[in-house]
């Protein structure tokens, strides 16, 4: 039978037995800690639901490991004494890491991104960070396809327009043979890309190296950003925020932007200058725009982004799937069977790029 050690479902009790974490019983299996944070989104907690489903898609696997299930820092520093790996969606203790967590070798992120972990110089070297790179790209790709027929069509005045009780006939081109830059073109990238391919649009790609992709007519550095923004119908920002990419869309990149063109943000909220980007959308010379991500989250409710002129405003759900947490563990599984293997895990973090 498999070990593993699942705390009260009442998220305010008490969770694991120190004793229990404490124990030799299970000396031979290695030691798994999921940690989560309630303030987090719900989609994003590692719950024993979950870790119960997934053992049972794992079973030979699952037999390797026993697992303690915490919330809220309440028993980590107990759990990360005899803890190899960690499954966290929350930033794990930062001071003397090392000291806390002796045996740890290998934390998984819930997130693709890690800016909140940032920066790295807690993580001792010998631990591997992963994070869940490609869990996006499909949910990624079907938000595309949606705000760029959205944009195009002019949905959002139409919208406004009803709430207003006015018949204005709005009639638009079809989408095909226009252009979308996309800033980045990891896993989200390329789900804007492929999306912006079925609509039969050219795609051009802006990315660190400027390296060729299949699903791009065109690829530049990002050093070159500047000669491509002012082709751009559409922008779609899938950039992960690191050091080079913070207000990589400033206020003179946003007045680049020819009259017209349609603004999406998947990405992060500090990769573009909103005050600037609103000016450009209050002003009528983009001409609409859709954001999934904010400088606070939850929007506050005197945000001017609620009525902000045609502006769609999503609460950070373009890219997440209901099922995030089960595929999270399944990947997670098969990089397990690879660490007993000896071999390189899947998604780790390259520590000089952030991602």
């Amino acid at each position: 039978k498999t070990a593993y050690e699942i705390r009260p479902r009442d998220w305010s009790s008490d969770v694991c037995s120190s004793d229990l974490i404490k124990t030799n019983t299970y000396k031979d299996l290695f030691h798994l800690h999921l940690e989560s944070h309630r303030d987090r989104p719900v989609l994003f907690h590692l719950t024993e639901a979950d870790w119960e489903a997934a053992r049972k898609r794992h079973r030979m696997l699952a037999k390797k490991l026993r697992v303690t299930v915490g919330s809220d820092n309440q028993i980590i520093h107990e759990a990360l004494k005899t803890a190899d790996f960690m499954i966290t969606n929350a930033v794990p203790p930062r001071e003397r890491f090392r000291d806390i967590a002796p045996r740890l070798k290998w934390i998984q992120t819930t997130a693709a991104g890690i800016d909140a972990l940032m920066p790295l110089d807690w993580l001792p070297k010998d631990v591997t960070l992963t994070n869940n790179t490609g869990a996006h790209g499909p949910k990624a790709e079907e938000s595309c396809l949606m705000g760029l027929l959205m944009l195009q069509s002019r949905l959002p005045e139409i919208l406004r327009n009803q709430q207003n009780h006015v018949w204005d006939c709005i009639c638009t081109t079809p989408i095909a043979g226009q252009t979308v830059v996309v800033v980045g073109f990891g896993d989200l990238g390329q789900g804007a890309g492929r999306a912006a391919k079925k609509l039969g649009m050219q795609v051009i790609a802006v990315t660190r190296s400027g390296t060729p992709h299949r699903l791009a007519d065109r690829v530049v550095k990002a050093s070159r950003i500047d000669g491509v923004l002012p082709k751009a119908d559409f922008v779609i920002v899938t950039t992960p925020l690191t050091a080079d990419t913070r207000n990589l869309m400033s206020r003179s990149r946003i007045n680049l932007l020819k009259k017209g063109a349609g603004f999406i943000n998947i990405g992060r909220a500090p990769i573009v200058d909103y005050d600037a980007l609103r000016e450009k959308l209050d002003s009528g010379h983009l001409g609409g725009a859709l954001l999934d991500v904010f400088y606070r989250e939850p929007l506050p409710k005197d945000s001017p982004w609620w009525t902000t002129r045609n502006t769609v405003v999503m609460p950070h759900i373009s890219c997440d799937d209901p099922r995030y947490i089960a595929r999270l563990l399944d990947t997670w599984f098969e990089n397990f069977e690879r660490f007993l293997a000896g071999k390189k895990l899947r998604n780790i973090v390259d520590r000089r790029l952030c991602y």
